[in-house]
C-alpha cells in the first residue's frame, strides 16, 4: 500500500490504537488525537519522525476546527480521515441520566458530525480523499439497554450516507464501517453503565450485564483483524458505503433488515391509502 498521511480520532485505545499502531509499523504518517498524551508516549518514542500526537476532546467543536486546519497547514495533504472517538453507555432509557445524555450525544454523534464538516472544504481543495466513520451493526440492529448508544449511531449512519452523495463529485468517498463485538476495551473497560434500577433486573433491559462479563465468555472479534480490514478499504474504488465486520454482526445485520422490509410490505395498502386519488 502507499503511504499515506492518515488522521484519526481515539487512538488511545481500541480500534483506533490498533489502526494506529498498523500503519505506523507500515511506513504511513498518522495524526493521531487523544485526550491523555501519556497514553500514546511509546509511539512518539518509537516513530518521531511519522507519528503526531494531538491533543482533543470532540466535545469541543472549535478545537476540532483548529486541528484540522493545522494539520492540514502542516502536513499539507491528508489522504484519510478516520472518526474513530466515542464510546458506549449501557442502561435503559429512564435510568440514564441528563448529564449522560448530552455528554454521549456530543462525543458520539455531534462530535464526528463537525470532524466530518470540518475536513471537507480541505478534502476538496486538495481534489479528494477518504473518509471512514466508526459506526457499529448497532447503527441498523437495536438491543434494549443500549438505547442512547444506538440513536446516535443511526443518527451519524444517516448523516453519512447523506454526506457522502454530497461530495462524491469531488472525489471523496465515504465508508461506515459497522463491527460487531470485538475483544477491545470498549467493551471490557471504557464501557459506561447508567445507575440501574432494580425494577429492571431480570428483564431484557439488563441483559447487557452478561456481555460485559468476559466471564460469560469472549466477543468473537478479533481487533487486529478489523483495524487491517479497515486500513485496506481505502484501496477501494469507490469507497464502499458499509463494511460489516464480523460474521455474528452480518448475520444479525441481515436477519434485522429482512424482518424491516417483510413488515414494509405488508403496508402497501396502508401507505397507498394516504395519496390523493389519481388524477387529482
Amino acid at each position: 500500500m502507499t503511504p499515506r498521511t492518515w488522521l484519526i480520532t481515539g487512538i488511545s485505545s481500541g480500534f483506533g490504537r490498533e489502526m494506529t499502531e498498523q500503519l505506523l509499523a507500515a511506513g504511513h504518517r498518522v495524526i493521531g488525537t487523544v485526550r491523555d498524551l501519556g497514553k500514546v508516549a511509546d509511539l512518539n518514542a518509537q516513530y518521531p519522525q511519522t507519528f503526531s500526537a494531538e491533543l482533543l476532546d470532540v466535545t469541543d467543536t472549535d478545537a476540532i476546527g483548529n486541528l484540522v486546519e493545522l494539520s492540514f497547514a502542516r502536513f499539507k495533504t491528508i489522504d484519510v480521515v478516520i472518526s474513530n472517538a466515542g464510546y458506549g453507555l449501557f442502561g435503559a432509557a429512564e435510568e440514564l441520566s441528563d448529564s449522560q445524555i448530552d455528554q454521549m450525544i456530543a462525543t458520539n454523534l455531534v462530535g464526528s458530525i463537525q470532524l466530518i464538516r470540518a475536513v471537507i472544504p480541505h478534502l476538496r481543495a486538495q481534489g479528494g480523499g477518504r473518509i471512514i466513520q466508526l459506526s457499529t451493526y448497532g447503527g441498523q440492529v437495536a438491543f434494549p439497554g443500549n438505547s442512547l448508544y444506538h440513536a446516535t449511531k443511526w443518527g451519524i449512519e444517516g448523516f453519512v450516507e447523506a454526506v457522502a452523495q454530497e461530495v462524491a463529485s469531488f472525489n471523496i468517498g465515504m465508508t461506515l464501517v459497522e463491527p460487531g463485538g470485538a475483544r477491545t476495551e470498549f467493551r471490557y473497560g471504557s464501557a459506561q453503565v447508567a445507575k440501574l434500577l432494580p425494577i429492571y433486573d431480570g428483564t431484557p433491559a439488563h441483559a447487557f450485564l452478561r456481555m460485559l462479563d468476559p466471564a460469560n465468555g469472549l466477543a468473537p472479534g478479533d481487533p487486529a483483524r478489523m483495524a487491517a480490514r479497515i486500513i485496506e478499504s481505502v484501496e477501494q474504488n469507490p469507497a464502499p458505503l458499509r463494511m460489516v465486520l464480523g460474521s455474528q454482526a452480518l448475520h444479525s445485520t441481515i436477519s434485522t433488515l429482512r424482518k424491516r422490509l417483510a413488515d414494509f410490505e405488508t403496508q402497501t395498502a396502508l401507505a397507498a391509502s394516504t395519496d390523493f386519488p389519481a388524477g387529482e
